[in-house]
């Protein structure tokens, strides 16, 4: 038997609106339209999934990590209330300076991904919408997918000629329907 499907989703600008300013607090974590229906869809379907994202506001002192879990246990209430579910948040706290292991491109929150459900990253989904993202899928072997969503555009007018092989879709929305249609996604060209 084969184990659950599983796909790794970045947050900020995939599954909620991005913020130059950070997502500080609760009342600051607003969905994108149709992305948490988007992971219900695939968790009715059988998915596994996981969340890697980049919190450097932690170690900018811009939140604490009350903050960060009350955001957290906000998102989950709000998939949970659509039929969804996500198995694991993971976040790197460190900032952009700190040489860690953890922090995309750096593949640390993918590799914990992988520990945590006892399973190779190769060909798992890693759903982003920055170059970050799609470096640390790269480098553990994963499928990347580019979202047009938050930073997605500017990633995709700044990397146009790198993005060969990797998926570029509209949103989380449209990268489930590549998902659940049960074929490759479509690459770029």
């Amino acid at each position: 038997m084969s184990p659950m499907p599983l796909a790794i989703l970045d947050r900020d600008g995939v599954i909620n609106r991005e913020s130059d300013a950070f997502i500080k607090h609760p009342d600051e974590w607003q969905p994108l339209p149709g992305a948490l229906e988007a992971i219900a869809r695939l968790h009715l379907a059988g998915w596994h999934l996981a969340i890697a994202t980049n919190q450097s506001g932690l170690a900018r002192g811009l939140f604490d990590i009350d903050a960060l879990n009350a955001i957290h246990a906000k998102l989950l209430r709000r998939v949970q209330a659509v039929g969804g579910n996500i198995d694991l948040i993971t976040f790197c706290p460190h900032g952009p300076d700190d040489d860690c292991d953890c922090r995309k491109p750096h593949p640390g929150l993918l590799h914990q991904i992988g520990c945590r459900f006892d399973r190779s990253l190769a060909g798992v989904p890693v759903i982003g919408d920055s170059w970050r993202d799609l470096e640390a899928a790269r480098v553990v072997g994963a499928q990347p997918i580019l979202v047009l969503t938050g930073r997605g555009e500017k990633t995709r007018q700044a990397h146009r000629d790198e993005l060969e092989g990797i998926a570029v879709v509209d949103d989380l929305a449209a990268a489930v329907d590549l998902l659940l249609d049960g074929v490759d996604a479509e690459p770029s060209r």
